[in-house]
């Protein structure tokens, strides 16, 4: 049940500098090939918008498009984009006509490679927002939907986590720019430009698609823990690492707040139809999107194992450095205020990451 309470697509009237259109029904999603990104696109499709994807194929590929359109039965528009060349994003902002909103997740995410990799996430992360923030004004959107994460808020001093907890200093580069990310937001909007934004704070998004279309598809080796699961279970991976298992948790190892990717990509449909219909009682407003439960890297494995019938090999291996020890959130205002909660069990979610990963197999793919 998807608990976002919304009749049709909302037509937002904005101006333009470029024509004299006064409705706008069209979304561009950076990093819309994604794992979020690519549900997000289903279903936004769903809820009858018009989506433009960009995306510059760094960690995805060209053919999640044609998933997207036999789920939906229709083909969002492609440009093949990096979003750190602004004269590109300007190019197709201009050509794409009147558009409503920006919802962004381009970014580099994998919190172990930040740290081998800390200049690549501040130069990729932090100028891809910026330029897709400027677009944000100069072709007089309504809103600005940001993909956050659960990790600005560091080491929390109790779980569940809400809006209100205090920001400490990050645990990765890839944190950290994640905190940098909505300090640039608030200064911008501060300064009084003329759309509202929303930042999304993730907690651990996983799963795939139910009819096996989309999913999670990490190039090499995966650096998320689901991918590692599905690919050692199906043999792929000789064995799964599990890093720490002397936390102060009930079995040891880390503990995270897992939410199904559709339900998660559901969240912004709920945000955007609140921008776009002017219903932003703030000019920047933050929410938790979790279940509010926590699960063990541990528990992760098992449930997985009970929902597969599948057997996963693991190690106990020293603790990673970044990680976090447990955290998870209190997803309150967003079951309020968005009219949103997260309604897939952790064992459906698990058994569509499996059939998704079946499915790579029967293509070949892996």
């Amino acid at each position: 049940m998807f608990l976002c309470f919304r009749k049709k697509a909302y037509l937002c009237s904005i101006e333009t500098p470029y024509n004299n259109y006064n409705m706008a029904n069209k979304i561009v999603l950076t990093g819309g090939c994604g794992f979020i990104g690519s549900h997000t696109c289903v279903e936004l499709q769903n809820a009858g918008y018009d989506v433009v994807i960009f995306d510059n194929l760094s960690n995805s590929e060209a053919s999640v498009v044609d998933g997207i359109e036999r789920i939906t039965g229709k083909r969002p528009a492609f440009y093949q984009i990096d979003c750190t060349n602004k004269g590109d994003v300007y190019q197709a902002f201009q050509k794409e006509g009147p558009i409503a909103g920006v919802i962004h997740f381009a970014a580099s995410k994998a919190v172990g490679e930040s740290v081998q990799k800390p200049l690549l996430y501040y130069r990729n992360n932090l100028s891809s927002l910026m330029n897709m923030m400027e677009a944000a004004e100069d072709f007089h959107l309504k809103g600005f939907v940001f993909s956050s994460s659960c990790t600005v808020y560091g080491e929390p001093d109790q779980s569940p986590v809400d809006e209100n907890a205090p920001i400490k200093p990050a645990t990765s580069p890839y944190g950290n720019t994640k905190q940098i990310a909505e300090e640039i937001i608030k200064d911008y909007l501060h300064t009084g430009v003329g759309f509202n934004a929303i930042i999304l704070r993730y907690f651990n998004p996983i799963g795939a698609h139910p009819t096996a279309e989309i999913g999670e598809l990490p190039r090499g080796v995966p650096q998320n823990l689901l991918p590692y699961v599905c690919q050692t279970a199906m043999g792929i991976r000789k064995e799964l690492n599990v890093f720490g298992n002397d936390y102060n948790t009930p079995d040891g190892s880390c503990i995270r707040d897992y939410i199904d990717v559709t339900d998660l990509a559901k969240a912004h449909v709920c945000a955007l139809d609140r921008m776009v219909q002017g219903k932003s009682e703030e000019k920047i407003e933050y929410y938790n999107l979790g279940t509010g439960n926590g699960v063990s890297v541990l528990e992760l494995v098992n449930t997985f194992m009970e929902a597969t019938g599948v057997n996963v090999p693991y190690v106990i291996k020293g603790r990673r450095e970044g990680d976090i020890e447990k955290i998870w959130g209190n997803p309150g205002r967003a079951n309020t205020v968005l009219g949103w909660k997260a309604q897939v069990p952790l064992k459906e979610t698990l058994a569509n990451a499996w059939r998704w990963q079946t499915r790579l197999r029967e293509k070949g793919v892996m």
